[in-house]
């Protein structure tokens, strides 16, 4: 559905033409209430009410919200080109991060936010800008002061480019799982603090998962569904508080594909609004689906981009499970792909959202991208492409069956082939592009051996 909002004074004489809207104005700027503190106020242990006002200290990598009221023109508040918000946060070393704004019409407490999370201590000061079509408006000045944290800050790159450490120095070495939500909205899905509990316990710390697109035929391109957009907010609350990572899966192949997969959950492109301006097999090299995807980009750095528990950017899910992978056009220029006729305009376009992620995503996570898992699936182009050489590998791959069906417990070990295929093209990894590498997807579901035989699922783990 399209909003239009003005003035309201001047909606009727401007719908008539009689009068011409108002610019910008900019009526109100809240930092939002850290938790603890809300908890307190709510308990009546200080006073005040749960709204808050004012400035208040915020742990290092913890998130700042500003809460934003105003008056400005626009029809649709998730395009930047109608409405473009933005605030400045100046350091205390004096460094400008300008982190972009986002519209949130579900929300009770304001409808446009902005979010940050401050990697100094000491105070800090910003202003936030608006831009419409009637002109720009700047907010008062404000400040908030940054207190130290037991946080080590963000996950990236280290400077000999072969392994993931935090904003400290400290190194990161992933343990974790595809922990898939398929949610719709806030405290629906499968993913519980329960289970997110329960994982910490036994040592992960990250999960990841692809999310439900937040475009849908019903809110039609460019508009974002509010209900998945608030459940991907708790569930990087839930991660923030245990301390625990996310690899999040952008696109899942089927999202693309309407000719390419095995069956109905391969080929989802008929419920995808991109349909509306390209065919899935034209979708890489189509400039009007380029346009909105990069405004969905910028969307979800707005509004979780704040967020220490966002780790890594998984561009792309097995990519060459797309039409545009299979069937696309060959394209002269620029990487040459594999043998499949769109793989070349596939991997510019991941090469495009790789270079998009890296200019915009104020933390500049690393990124990472996969072809399907077949042992024969190596893939060079993108390995040299993303941050994270990323590999998809199962036991049974590279490993015949016993003709009888049956594991030969005395001749053969039951992991042996899942050792050597994990030892193997890890090294590959490792020695081919000097970069940190990831097993991006691999299980005991695809195996040489039943995961019932007595030790299977001890042995995996280990």
């Amino acid at each position: 559905m399209r909003r239009s909002y003005i003035l309201v004074a001047g909606v009727a004489a401007a719908a008539a033409g009689l009068v011409q809207a108002a610019p910008p104005a900019i009526t109100s700027v809240r930092q939002a209430l850290p938790p603890e503190i809300a908890q307190q106020r709510r308990a009546g242990l200080l006073p005040g009410g749960p709204g808050g006002g004012g400035s208040y200290p915020v742990p290092r990598y913890e998130k700042v919200e500003l809460q934003i009221e105003m008056q400005a023109t626009f029809q649709n508040g998730d395009d930047p080109d109608q409405l473009d918000l933005w605030a400045e946060f100046t350091a205390p070393s004096g460094k400008v991060w300008k982190m972009w704004g986002f519209y949130n019409p579900s929300s009770s407490t304001a409808l446009w936010m902005v979010r940050f999370a401050p990697t100094e201590t000491g105070t800090w000061r910003y202003v936030v800008k608006v831009k419409d079509t009637q002109g720009t408006a700047e907010s008062r000045p404000g400040e908030f002061p940054v207190t130290e944290s037991k946080h080590p800050g963000f996950v990236g790159i280290a400077a000999n480019k072969r392994y993931l450490q935090f904003s400290n120095g400290s190194p990161f070495y992933g343990v974790g799982l595809w922990y898939n939500d398929g949610y719709e909205r806030a405290n629906s899905g499968a993913i519980t603090e329960e289970g997110l509990d329960n994982l910490k316990q036994h040592g992960v710390n990250f999960i990841s998962f692809f999310n439900t697109r937040l475009e849908t035929l019903g809110t039609g391109l460019g508009h974002y569904d509010e209900d998945r957009a608030a459940r991907l907010d708790q569930l990087f609350e839930w991660c923030e508080k245990r301390d625990m990572l996310i690899s999040w899966n952008i696109w899942f192949h089927s999202h693309f594909s309407e000719a390419v997969g095995s069956g109905s959950g391969d080929r989802r492109y008929q419920y995808n609004p991109y349909r509306l301006v390209s065919t899935a097999e034209k979708y890489f090299s189509n400039e009007e689906a380029w346009k909105y995807t990069a405004r969905l980009y910028r969307y979800m750095v707005a509004r979780w981009g704040y967020s220490r528990s966002l780790a890594l950017w998984f561009v792309d899910d097995e990519i060459n499970g797309t039409d545009g992978w299979t069937q696309g056009s060959p394209t002269p220029n620029g990487l040459s792909g594999p043998s499949a006729p769109g793989s070349a305009q596939a991997e510019q376009w991941c090469l495009r959202v790789h270079n998009w992620l890296k200019a915009n995503d104020p933390y500049n996570r690393p990124t990472t991208g996969t072809l399907n898992g077949g042992i024969d699936q190596w893939w060079p182009n993108g390995y040299r492409i993303f941050d994270i050489a990323a590999r998809e590998i199962y036991e049974t791959q590279g490993h015949l069956y016993p003709k009888n069906k049956k594991p030969d417990l005395i001749g053969d070990h039951p992991l042996k082939s899942s050792y050597l295929n994990y030892a193997t093209q890890s090294q590959k990894l490792w020695a081919g592009f000097e970069k940190p590498a990831i097993i991006g997807e691999t299980g005991y579901s695809d195996t040489y051996y039943e995961p019932g035989t007595p030790g299977y699922l001890a042995l995996y783990h280990n």
